[in-house]
């Protein structure tokens, strides 16, 4: 199975940029999208052969995440439960036969760290969620965890150490979403791999330099490890400040 994750930027602009085009050629049995500022129905998209689910934000335009997957998930939930959290469209969790897939975006810190506290809030619930969920099944974790966890994660890293995706808060509560039973799959499998970024600023040329950061992930339960056959990430894809990532799972 060929899972893909992308942070389309707002998809109805990502349409105009050759969305449908990238869709079809990555060619994936499920495609996780992240901050799809829209709701079903305010774009056509030629989704046949797939099931398609939504979560939008209250706030229209806002965030927003979607699965498109040619296997039917025996169930679907949105959100985690928790009104407090659960707003602002951010999770989508598939339950399939072997296991649940969870399509998230975590809230960025925003500028000067105003939503920091609302972000580590949000990071024990979810991960609590996770738990529970991985105690009756494996869990993959897909989306923009807006955390660049290690400095081989960022080009600048000294230079962005308290900007928000890089202050020692986020990344420590990434350790603590790995040490409680899951694995970053693109990096156990590369582990010395440098210069494998998912986002770039739209500012001085970054894309083209290169200089970026790896904040979208594929990051599941331990015991999935050896089934994953393939990570990559697909930065030659644009139409978003973000490229797609994925895995293969036997």
């Amino acid at each position: 199975m060929k899972l893909v994750s992308w942070n389309v930027n707002g998809l109805r602009a990502c349409l105009k940029k050759g969305f449908m085009e990238h869709f079809a050629r990555i060619d994936a049995d499920v495609f996780c999208l992240q901050e799809t500022k829209m709701e079903q129905g305010q774009a056509e998209l030629d989704l046949s052969g797939y099931h398609e689910f939504w979560n939008s934000a209250d706030k229209k335009g806002y965030s927003g995440t979607a699965i498109f997957t040619r296997t039917e998930p025996i169930n679907v939930t949105y959100g985690m439960g928790v009104d407090e959290h659960d707003r602002e469209g951010r999770i989508i969790t598939a339950e399939f036969e072997e296991f649940y897939l969870v399509c998230v975006y975590v809230p960025n810190s925003q500028r000067e760290l105003a939503r920091l506290d609302y972000r580590m809030t949000w990071e024990d619930a979810f991960r609590s969620y996770v738990g529970e969920l991985d105690e009756a099944k494996p869990v993959l974790i897909c989306g923009d965890l807006n955390v660049a966890h290690q400095e081989i994660d960022i080009k600048n890293a000294k230079s962005n150490r308290r900007n928000a995706g890089f202050t020692d808060e986020e990344r420590a509560k990434m350790t603590d979403l790995l040490d409680s039973g899951f694995t970053d799959f693109f990096r156990h499998y590369n582990p010395d791999v440098t210069d494998a970024y998912t986002w770039w600023s739209y500012m001085g040329s970054a894309r083209e330099r290169n200089v970026g950061w790896r904040i979208d992930y594929f990051v599941g339960s331990a015991r999935l490890t050896e089934r994953v056959k393939d990570t990559f990430i697909l930065p030659e894809v644009m139409g978003s400040d973000h490229c797609p990532v994925g895995i293969v799972i036997e």
